[in-house]
């Protein structure tokens, strides 16, 4: 912490930011523990999704989870981009991370209200709780560095003035509720681009890339995980254990071929501007929010085939093929771009199109885990594009 100048009261340190240069840069223990209960909203909403997905809510489901995975998602990212240029990790920066924390717990416990009922106070509980964490973070920030407190204050009253509007929001009709939220989305999103105007922070382009890869590891785990629990569930049901070992197959080469894609290229170095930054922190909500639903998708294949679900074969496709080609998508956009030439590029879009397109066998009559097993072919073929263009290797 050599950027990390003590004061003499109380053991608390000046809160000095942080080199961007420097090397080696890895997520701390503490931002490890974050994740870890972030991903645990991430989890329950998720499961949420699949509820309303395999009961044919589908798209009321839909439409609920991307609201409640902006608060997970957006909260742990203001987190992420903060503790990269401002880390004292003393006793009050731990003290204000752990509240952080019990407000993402909070949001947890209100996923399943909010996406059954659409009562969304304890998600605004919970996310207000995080961010006015963080904007005490932020004031603190102001305090110790002079030259980064014109920024850091555009942050803590942005931020500040956002939650007062989110509290208001308890009180909006439900007719208008969804065109508010729209706005004060904007709003959120609106406060970085403000605040950084005034002076970009000092933030760790390494650091960020690790940070990011962490929790996509998490949510691909907990994806995994989910899945595994739903197959044992099944297969106490199921009378043609072919079929599930089948899904069981799929679903396993497409969650390590999300891996595998994610991980196969460093966007480090390009991550060097603000306007980068933005693009790549920004971009990321549709890669999180895919790999969350992309557990959904499995679990509505598994309950279909025990002839739970309340929706037909195409749809129960659709719903795995289509988060799958959102996360390929959106990493080729933020991740592999630049380091692919033109043919290799073309042929893991075309190969992504291909993986959303693959419910098409369903209407031809190819039953859903047929399907689930051309979309992991298609996605083994991605693995073989990646690794015949060197991307890997030059990382």
């Amino acid at each position: 912490m050599g950027a990390v100048e003590h004061t003499r009261r109380l053991g608390v340190r000046k809160m000095r930011p942080r080199d961007p240069l420097e090397m080696f840069r890895s997520s701390s223990p503490l931002e490890l523990f974050f994740d870890l209960v972030f991903a645990i909203a991430v989890s329950l909403a998720s499961a949420q999704l699949f509820q309303a997905e395999t009961s044919a809510h589908v798209g009321e489901g839909i439409v609920s989870y991307l609201m409640v995975f902006f608060a997970v998602w957006w909260a742990w990212m203001n987190f992420t981009w903060f503790a990269s240029a401002f880390d004292a990790d003393d006793w009050l920066y731990r003290v204000l991370t752990l509240t952080q924390m019990a407000g993402a717990i909070v949001l947890a416990v209100g996923a399943t209200p909010a996406m059954i009922d659409g009562d969304f106070g304890l998600i605004i509980g919970g996310y207000v709780v995080m961010r006015l964490a963080l904007v005490a973070q932020w004031i603190r920030a102001a305090q110790s560095h002079p030259s980064m407190r014109r920024t850091a204050l555009r942050f803590a009253c942005g931020i500040g003035v956002v939650q007062v509007c989110w509290v208001l929001f308890a009180f909006v009709p439900d007719s208008l509720a969804k065109i508010v939220f729209c706005v004060l989305v904007l709003a959120e999103l609106a406060v970085p681009i403000y605040a950084e105007s005034a002076g970009t922070t000092p933030w760790n382009a390494g650091h960020i890339v690790d940070r990011f890869g962490s929790f996509t590891l998490i949510v691909l785990a907990e994806s995994v995980l989910a899945s595994v629990t739903a197959a044992a569930g099944a297969a106490e049901q199921v009378t043609h254990l072919a079929d599930l070992a089948l899904i069981g197959v799929s679903g396993f080469l497409l969650a390590a071929g999300m891996w595998w894609v994610y991980f196969s290229a460093d966007a480090s170095a390009w991550l060097q501007s603000r306007r980068s930054a933005m693009v790549f922190g920004f971009g990321h909500y549709f890669v999180f929010a895919a790999a969350g639903a992309f557990s959904a998708g499995v679990k509505v294949l598994l309950d279909y085939e025990v002839g739970h679900a309340r929706v037909d074969g195409t749809l129960t496709s659709v719903l795995l093929a289509g988060p799958i080609a959102v996360f390929l998508l959106g990493v080729w956009a933020l991740v592999l771009r630049p380091h692919f030439s033109r043919p290799y590029a073309s042929l893991f879009v075309i190969g992504a199109m291909l993986i959303g397109l693959s419910p098409l066998a369903s209407v031809l009559g190819a039953a859903p885990q047929v399907t689930a097993l051309v979309a992991a072919a298609i996605m083994v073929a991605l693995v073989v594009v990646i690794e015949i263009s060197g991307i890997r290797r030059r990382a």
